[in-house]
């Protein structure tokens, strides 16, 4: 049996596949976010670890037997936040989390110290990236930066409470801004601009490889028959590749989850900072990928959700599963910033068309619309840096929505393609990874595709309305940010 953890921004998801891949058991334990001012977003790091216990003590309950026999664990989180501890290695401060954009006056600083900062890490400096977080603490809550030993990302402390290991791995090191990401290794140039040494960084490994194994206290705790190996793991996406199987140069999926990704695994580091590409490592050693980012995908639907008063399914019941046309209605996302293109972490959403006859539903499709717009620039970005995508899988909460998806393909112009037992999303992704770790199988071999279950092709008449209105859609982000700076 192999164990997969993912620690998400909304919860703790754990999953528990047996040696033929079937999932024996799932559960998840919600976690809840403090904004205490506006553009920020914290957890505390202690709220992961008894969500994870309280996770793992439910399948202790449940699939008793099945538990015991696990002999790989595999570690997927949020990327991005910032786990600052003490000499002791205890958490000094909630986690800034990836989705806080209060360090956008620390971005410019770091790219003015460094303007060969997206070379050497292969993207821009953006709020949502991990160095730029310890620059706005060193500034603002200077006790708290002095006293700071080690620098973690969630998965790596959950990794740090289960082992005692400080220890990271290559995909999301690759989202702090402190690694070279061509040459898999910290770089102690950017670190140094930071104000941190290289002894503030986890030893680095790669994802598939061994990276401690569970505490005795904790396999007593779980009547494990061994102490399990823990593997590297992986970034929340590269997990989510990880069990897609998209290890293969030219895979590509879509992510309709609380944030938006659009993914493409590559051969070797292809950085496009100019554009906001995000070009990191791949949990699998010899590889890398490049995304395009936006941070408020299935995050908007719940948003309207809140403000209508509706639940999301009842939302998307009241429209077609095909649009006759577009929305009267436009839809712009940016409800916690942007990152492709734009990389803004200061511009905010709108509601822009609405007139006395504007219904519900016509803000329900253009919400949808709106975040498929946002996926677009993702692809046009992505395609300015030289990577072409013709078809894609498409995964997270979002793709069970068929409007959607039919949406997403008719403004990307792409066949998407839904999958079976995706929704497992990175938890499975990451006991494949603990897997690989205890075993030393050929990842080729082990990540293979799920079946897909059906592919949408965009609908000719509606993608022709949406390349249509993309204009118009793209001249609005000017428009409000200039509102706004006025």
């Amino acid at each position: 049996m192999y164990l997969g953890i993912d620690l998400g921004t909304s919860g703790i998801k754990v999953v528990l596949v047996d040696e033929t891949e079937t999932v024996r058991a799932t559960h998840t334990e919600a976690l809840e976010v403090s904004r205490l001012h506006p553009g920020w977003s914290e957890q505390n790091p202690e709220d992961w670890w008894q969500a994870t216990l309280r996770a793992i003590d439910s399948l202790a309950q449940s699939h008793g037997p099945a538990l015991a026999a696990v002999r790989g664990i595999g570690l997927s989180g949020q990327m991005h936040g910032a786990v600052l501890l003490d000499r002791a290695g205890h958490p000094l401060r909630p986690a800034i989390l990836w989705n806080d954009t209060r360090s956008e006056a620390e971005c410019r600083l770091l790219e003015e110290r460094l303007p060969n900062l997206g070379q050497i890490t292969g993207n821009p400096a953006m709020p949502g990236f991990t160095a730029p977080k310890l620059l706005w603490v060193r500034t603002h809550e200077p006790d708290v930066f002095a006293q700071t030993a080690k620098v973690l990302l969630p998965k790596a402390y959950l990794r740090y409470r289960l082992s005692g290991e400080m220890i990271e791995e290559m995909s999301d090191a690759a989202g702090t801004l402190w690694l070279d990401v061509g040459a898999r290794a910290w770089s102690e140039e950017v670190l140094a601009a930071t104000g941190l040494p290289l002894s503030a960084m986890p030893r680095l490994v790669e994802g598939s490889a061994p990276a401690g194994q569970l505490s005795d206290d904790l396999r007593a705790r779980w009547r494990m028959e061994t102490s399990p190996v823990i593997a590297g793991g992986a970034g929340d996406n590269a997990a989510g590749a990880v069990g897609l199987g998209a290890i293969r140069p030219g895979s590509a999926f879509l992510s309709l989850g609380t944030s938006g990704v659009l993914w493409v695994t590559t051969d070797r580091f292809r950085p496009n900072p100019e554009a906001a590409v995000h070009a990191f490592c791949h949990a699998i050693p010899g590889l890398w990928h490049q995304m395009g980012v936006t941070l408020s995908a299935a995050a908007s639907l719940a948003w309207w959700s809140r403000v209508a008063g509706e639940k999301e399914a009842t939302l998307l019941q009241n429209l077609p599963e095909a649009p006759s046309a577009p929305s009267e209605a436009t839809f712009l996302p940016y409800l916690s910033g942007e990152r492709t293109p734009h990389n803004d972490g200061m511009i905010r959403g709108a509601f822009l068309g609405l007139s006395q006859d504007t219904t519900r539903a016509a803000m329900t499709q253009a919400v949808l619309e709106g975040v498929a717009f946002s996926f677009r620039d993702c692809l046009d970005a992505l395609r300015s840096a030289g990577t072409e995508i013709t078809e894609a899988d498409v995964i997270g909460g979002g793709s069970r929505s068929g409007t959607w998806i039919t949406i997403l393909a008719s403004v990307l112009g792409l066949t998407l393609h839904r999958l079976a037992d995706g929704e497992h999303g990175a938890a499975f992704g990451a006991a494949r990874l603990g897997r690989l770790a205890a075993t030393g199988e050929d990842p080729a071999t082990l990540c293979t595709p799920p079946r897909r279950l059906s592919a949408v092709a965009p609908i000719p008449a509606l993608q022709e309305a949406y390349e249509a209105r993309l204009p118009f859609y793209r001249a609005l982000y000017p428009a409000i940010k200039g509102a706004r700076t006025a």
